[in-house]
C-alpha cells in the first residue's frame, strides 16, 4: 500500500495562490498580510492538514532553540544535579538541551566541541574536570557562544561561572581554627585546577590569620574521585595521622577517605575532624553527619544558562568575564576540638 505523502509548504502556497516564501514568512511571524490573503492561507493549511516543521522554522529564523551541554560525567551526583538544573531552566524558557558526556577525556571534549560547531545550537555550556589545554581554549574561542562553568579553561575568552572557591576554603579554615586545629591537612583535586588552588588559598588564609607561624598545613593533590580519597587516607594513616583535622574538597574524595578511616577504626571526630566540599551527596546520613561547604549547584546550572542567553556576543570586550556564586558552611557533627592542642 502506497504511503500518503505529507503536505508540503509548496502545496499550501499553491492552494492559497501565493508564493512559498509568503507562507513561510507568515508562519515565522515576519510578514503582515492583508486579511483576505491570510484567510486564504489559513484555509489551505486547514484543508490540507498541513503540520509545520518547527525545526525548519527555527532554522529559518537563524536559531535552533537548542542548547549544547558538555559535562565530564553524568554518573557523578554533582554533575548530574548540574545537568538537571540546566534542563529545568531550559524547559522554563522553552528550549531543548543536547547533552554530551565526555568521560572527562580531553579528546572527547575536542570532538564534541567540533561536532557542536558544525551543528546548529544556539550556544554551549561547557564543563571540564581536568587541567586545561591550549588546544581546548583555542577551540572554545573558535566555537563562540560558550560559557565555561565550574572549572577554568585558561585562555578561553568567554564568560565563566564558578562557585566562590576561595570563600569556601576560608569558611572551612575558620571553622577548624575556631575549634583549635592548627595541624591540618588539605586534600584537593589536581594542583593546576582553579578549584584546588583557590580552595587551598582561602583555607590557608583563614588558618594563618588564626595561628600564624604555629600553623602546620599539609596538602595532598590528586583526582576528584573516590579512589583518590582512599589513597589519600592510606597515605594519611601511613604517615602517622600528621593532622588533627582534614579538609577534603569534594564529596567523592570524602567518601573514599572516610571508607578507609572506618575500616581502620579511626573515629570522626574523636580521632580526626573532617570537613567536606560540595554537599551534593547525602552527607547528613554519614556516621557522623559530615560538616561541609555547600555549593549551590542548582543556582549554578540556572545561572549558566542565563549567562549564555543574556550575553551580548557581538561585544567582544565584554566576553572575557568571570562571575562567582557564594557558597555556605553547613555545620553537622564531624568537627570537634583536637584531643591535644
Amino acid at each position: 500500500m502506497a504511503q500518503t505523502r505529507a503536505t508540503s509548504l509548496k502545496d499550501v502556497a499553491s492552494a492559497a495562490g501565493v508564493s512559498v516564501a509568503t507562507v513561510s514568512r507568515l508562519l515565522n511571524g515576519t510578514l503582515e498580510l492583508p486579511a483576505e490573503t491570510k484567510a486564504r492561507i489559513d484555509k489551505a493549511i486547514r484543508d490540507l492538514n498541513y503540520i509545520p516543521n518547527p525545526h525548519a522554522r527555527r532554522l529559518s529564523r537563524g536559531r535552533s532553540d537548542t542548547i549544547g551541554l558538555v559535562v565530564p560525567d553524568i554518573a557523578n551526583p554533582f554533575f548530574g544535579m548540574l545537568v538537571a538544573a540546566v534542563e529545568e531552566e531550559a524547559d522554563r524558557r522553552g528550549l531543548a538541551v543536547s547533552l554530551f558526556a565526555t568521560l572527562n577525556r580531553p579528546g572527547r571534549e575536542l570532538s564534541y566541541l567540533r561536532l557542536l560547531a558544525r551543528n546548529h545550537v544556539d550556544g554551549l555550556v561547557f564543563i571540564t574536570n581536568h587541567p586545561d589545554t591550549q588546544e581546548l581554549a583555542e577551540l572554545i574561542n573558535a566555537t563562540g557562544k560558550v560559557v565555561v562553568v565550574d572549572e577554568d579553561v585558561q585562555g578561553a575568552a568567554v564568560p565563566k561561572l564558578f562557585c566562590d572557591n576561595f570563600q569556601g576554603g576560608q569558611l572551612a579554615g575558620e571553622h577548624l581554627a575556631d575549634h583549635g586545629h592548627r595541624r591540618v591537612l588539605y586534600v584537593g583535586g589536581p594542583q593546576q585546577m582553579i578549584s584546588t588552588e583557590r580552595r587551598f588559598a582561602g583555607f590557608e588564609s583563614a588558618l594563618s590569620a588564626g595561628f600564624g607561624d604555629d600553623l602546620s598545613l599539609m596538602r595532598y593533590c590528586g583526582d576528584y574521585t573516590v579512589d583518590f580519597g582512599r589513597a589519600a587516607a592510606r597515605r594519611f594513616l601511613d604517615e602517622g595521622r600528621p593532622a588533627s583535622a582534614v579538609f577534603v574538597s569534594s564529596d567523592e574524595i570524602a567518601i573514599g577517605f572516610i571508607e578507609v578511616l572506618c575500616a581502620e577504626g579511626v573515629r570522626i571526630p574523636d580521632d580526626v575532624s573532617m570537613i567536606g566540599f560540595d554537599d551534593v551527596g547525602p552527607l547528613h546520613l554519614f556516621a557522623p553527619p559530615l560538616t561541609a561547604i555547600r555549593q549551590p549547584v542548582r543556582a549554578i546550572g540556572q545561572r549558566a544558562l542565563s549567562m549564555l542567553l543574556e550575553t551580548n556576543w557581538e561585544d567582544a570586550s565584554s566576553l572575557a568575564r568571570e562571575e562567582l556564586i557564594p557558597v555556605e558552611l553547613v555545620v553537622r557533627s564531624s568537627v570537634a576540638p583536637p584531643m591535644s592542642a
